[in-house]
This record gives C-alpha cells, sequence and structure tokens, in this order.
C-alpha cells in the first residue's frame, strides 16, 4: 500500500496550488484537469480526498496481494492508473455541464427538444479538442494498465513456480529422511516439525511411497514373523 510518505507527497503536490474560486475559474480548472489530472507523477489533486485513495489502494493491495518491491510497485502503479481513469468520467461530465451553461441562450428560436441537441452539438465541436484529449489519455491508461497487469501476473506465476519447486525439494527430502528412518526401524519416533519441515505426517509418507513403493514391505514381513511368534 502507499506509504505515508507518499500519501504526504501527493497531498503536498495538491497544495502547490488551492484553485480558483471564482464560478469562471473553477470551469477553466476542470478544463485544466483534463491534462494535468490525468498525467504526470501527481495522482491527487486540489480537493482529492487522501483517505479515500488510500482505501483505494489498499483494495488493491489486497486482492492482489503482491510480495516484494517489484511487484508491490506494479501494484501501486494499477491503483494509480485506476484512480485516473476514474477521474475521467467526472471530467468528461465537467465538461458538458460547463458547455450547457456557456449556450445556455443560444438558439432561441428553436423547439426545446431540438434546441437542447443543438446546444450539446456546439458544447462538442467548442470543447472537441478537450474531450478528443480525453479519450486519447483514457487508451493510453489502459493500455498503461494491461501493461502493468501483465507484468504483474508474470512476476506472481514466476515466484510462485519457484515456491513450488522449492515446496517439492523440501517434501522429497523430508520423504528421503522418512525412508532412513523406516529402514532404521525409528519411523514411529520421525516427526516432520522436529526435523525442520512443515509438512504433515500423510503428505511425508505418501511422497516417501512415491519415492519407494516397497518402502513398508520389508518393516510389514519383520512385523509379520514377530506376531506369527508371539501367537505359537
Amino acid at each position: 500500500m502507499p506509504t505515508p510518505a507518499q500519501i504526504a507527497a501527493n497531498q503536498k503536490n495538491a497544495q502547490f496550488s488551492t484553485g480558483p474560486t471564482s464560478p469562471e475559474g473553477k470551469a477553466t480548472s476542470s478544463l485544466n484537469a483534463v491534462k494535468t489530472g490525468l498525467t504526470g507523477r501527481t495522482v491527487l489533486l486540489p480537493g482529492d480526498d487522501a483517505a479515500a485513495y488510500e482505501a483505494h489502494v489498499q483494495g488493491f493491495f489486497n486482492r492482489l496481494q503482491p510480495l516484494g518491491d517489484q511487484e508491490s510497485n506494479l501494484v501501486q502503479s494499477l491503483a494509480d492508473t485506476e484512480w485516473r481513469l476514474l477521474r475521467i468520467p467526472a471530467l468528461e461530465f465537467g465538461i458538458y455541464a460547463l458547455g450547457r451553461l456557456e449556450f445556455a441562450n443560444e438558439f432561441p428560436a428553436e423547439a426545446s427538444e431540438s434546441r437542447k441537441h443543438l446546444i450539446e452539438a456546439k458544447v462538442f465541436l467548442a470543447y472537441q479538442r478537450q474531450l478528443n484529449n480525453l479519450s486519447i489519455q483514457e487508451s493510453r491508461l489502459r493500455r498503461q494498465r494491461e501493461k502493468d497487469s501483465a507484468a504483474l501476473r508474470a512476476l506472481q506465476e514466476s515466484r510462485r513456480r519457484h515456491e513450488r519447486t522449492g515446496r517439492k525439494s523440501l517434501l522429497d527430502e523430508a520423504a528421503r529422511q522418512y525412508i532412513a528412518a523406516v529402514h532404521e526401524d525409528r519411523h514411529e519416533l520421525w516427526e516432520p516439525d522436529q526435523n525442520g519441515f512443515e509438512f504433515s505426517m500423510a503428505e511425508v509418507e505418501v511422497r516417501a511411497i512415491e519415492l519407494e513403493p516397497d518402502l513398508f514391505a520389508e518393516w510389514a514381513e519383520a512385523n509379520a514373523g514377530e506376531d506369527t511368534q508371539t501367537a505359537a
């Protein structure tokens, strides 16, 4: 998850500009966000909820369970990319809301329904560059998300393969020790945890028999002989 230092840095960067206070200035600022809110290093903008951002990032870490710096950095990047993507619908809504206010008095002679569509078209034409930029930034962010997701999957799959290989090697070693204990007739006292292994006794026995299918044949014959003598 993001460290307190990272969140503080984002908040500090956001505070370099407290933003305009007039309605006109706020409208202009919302268009500036089409550029500054979707690119660059700063993730949090003035007015963003730092607690909501932290919870958003924590959700990614809880779901993806990264281990190590490389995986953690990719998960952080995925969370930040998603945070920016979630901003796009609000920006698009803001552009159209701003345009409707700007052109509210246009086409007074037209019928109500036609006038509504004409205003929407004028907003699109007036802010086409900003709307196109939103589309471009959305495509870029989606490509970044796909790239980071693929890189994270590759890292985690590689790590899990190594973990499985390492676990199998340890289980084989435990099984070989258990096989030796059987041949020395001390296997009833042999316990995995007492020999440094985190396996159940059943796991070790199954693997030992896989490695040496006749493992208990000699022991069973010896015990059968003892039972016959006892019965006689």
